[in-house]
């Protein structure tokens, strides 16, 4: 099986974020970088399928130069090869329609079995990257998965999600695209061997613009502020005093 899995450079989560001057995206200088968790847990899923039925696993990035760290970390973990497509415009990072065509094209190179994802990244939370994908390919989707079975055969997946009130079994015939959920599996770790071999594995890189595809972003950011702090509470002596400062409150709605 030919499996092709995505892997985006995001902010480290437990990153303390500050924004940029112009107040349009966050401060990259000096931030601590990771693969976006749950496109590792596809990483991880896609090794998995693979020592159960053979065949090889592409990992493909978009974004700067720097995203090869993350693809080079999935090599380690046991991929075959990469793929990473520049991209340094941060104004394109919502654009779901560039990034979908952009990974359309690779998948009409590489002709995968499967495409597995990440359900969302955990920078911008649009969760809808692999539904659009799928989409464009006109094949089957399965979206949030917590078990993966291909068939005997290899030509379908049985899918199990987690949904409002219990389990959901998808059947799919194969090529489709599956987004991971958080508890399909604990991605590994690498070893220092597969680090090792990790720098000897083929990473192609392709520019964006070589697609000849219309960067028209849907999304405009206008403005970026970090959350406000929090205000410190105070402590009322009677139920009196309480009402005297929600009253006004009260009347006004």
């Amino acid at each position: 099986m030919k499996i092709l899995v995505t892997v985006k450079r995001v902010a480290d989560y437990e990153a303390r974020l500050k924004v940029d001057n112009d107040k349009k995206f966050i401060d990259l200088d000096n931030l601590n970088m990771i693969s976006n968790p749950f496109d590792e847990i596809g990483v991880e899923a896609a090794l998995q399928i693979k020592e159960k039925n053979g065949g090889e696993v592409i990992v493909v990035s978009i974004g700067e130069k720097d995203a090869q760290q993350n693809i080079r970390t999935a090599l380690a973990m046991g991929a075959d090869r990469g793929i990473l497509i520049l991209n340094d415009n941060k104004e394109d990072f919502l654009n779901t329609d560039y990034t979908s065509k952009i990974l359309l094209n690779i998948i009409q190179k590489e002709s995968p079995d499967l495409v597995i994802m990440g359900k969302q990244s955990i920078d911008t939370d649009n969760h809808q990257t692999a539904e659009y994908l799928s989409e464009l390919m006109n094949v089957g989707n399965a979206s949030q998965a917590n078990t993966i079975t291909i068939s005997e055969n290899k030509k379908a997946v049985k899918v199990i999600k987690e949904v409002d009130g219990g389990l959901e079994t998808i059947e799919l015939d194969l090529p489709c695209v599956i987004s991971t959920d958080l508890r399909l599996n604990e991605p590994r770790y690498a070893s220092l061997p597969g680090i090792m071999k990790a720098k000897r594995k083929p990473l192609n890189t392709i520019s964006a613009s070589d697609f000849k595809i219309s960067a028209d972003s849907k999304v405009c950011i206008s403005d970026i502020r970090l959350q406000a702090g929090r205000v410190a509470g105070s402590i009322l002596k009677n139920v009196d005093e309480l009402l005297g400062k929600i009253g006004p409150q009260i009347k006004s709605l």
